[in-house]
Formats: structure tokens, sequence, C-alpha cells
């Protein structure tokens, strides 16, 4: 069952860690592990609101992968953000321990892909209300 409230819950907290990013920018202040954190969470709300758009329930993980994986099997436009599953690790791993091997982050290009995804679950959410509003 689609629940329009849930979506709507985790859409305007995806959004917040969208806005953090870009306040963010390439801003040297803010280390890759907290600009990463807030892309992991963006993603991992938008990913949770997609599948709850789609009817499916969703597992209490921080696990990108594990979601894109679920929202593959309901619906192959996940696969074009499979990009976003990179920043898994910055749910808990690199919260706390950076790891030194690791390239610098394309801040840039996380913003796109966010950006991309939320207006696609902006949009699947906006053709939800309106096919509630024709009933």
């Amino acid at each position: 069952m689609k629940d329009p409230e849930q979506v709507a819950v985790l859409l305007e907290a995806a959004e917040r860690d969208f806005s953090a990013l870009r306040a963010m920018g390439n801003n040297p202040d803010f280390a890759d592990e907290i600009f990463g954190f807030h892309a992991q969470q963006a993603a991992e709300k938008s990913f949770k609101a997609w599948l709850a758009l789609l009817g499916e329930g969703y597992p209490t993980t921080h696990d990108l992968i594990r979601l894109l994986k679920m929202l593959i099997q309901h619906d192959e436009n996940a696969t074009r953000f499979k990009a976003l599953g990179d920043y898994g690790p910055y749910a808990v791993q690199f919260r706390y321990i950076t790891d030194p091997s690791a390239r610098p982050l394309d801040r840039d290009a996380a913003v796109k892909h966010l950006e991309a995804l939320l207006e696609h679950v902006r949009s699947m959410f906006a053709d939800l209300r309106e096919a509630k509003d024709d009933q």
C-alpha cells in the first residue's frame, strides 16, 4: 500500500540533506566525510520514499546498495542511480574513521546525481497526489 504521508516525511528529510549539500558545495571547511554523510542520507531517504511510492516496504538500513537492489527489482529506472551506492560507507564507517586511501569526492557530480534522483521521486509523488485528487 502506498503511504503518501510517509513519502512526504522521507522526501522532506531528503530535501533537507540535499539543501545542506548545496550549501556546502566545494567549501573546504566541510570535510568530505561530512559532505558524504549528507549525500548518503539524501540518497537513502529518497530511495526509501521511492520504495514507499511503489507500495513496497523497506528495511531499517543505511545500506544504499541493498535499497538500490530492491528498487531495481521493481523499477529498472533505478539503475541510473547506481553511482549513489558509493556513498554507503559515509553513513557509519567514514563518520568516525577517515579512509586515508579515499580519493576526494566529486561534489558537483554528487549534487547532480542527487538532484536527478530527487526530481524523479518528486515527479512520482506529484503523479500519485494528482491521481488521488482525480478520484
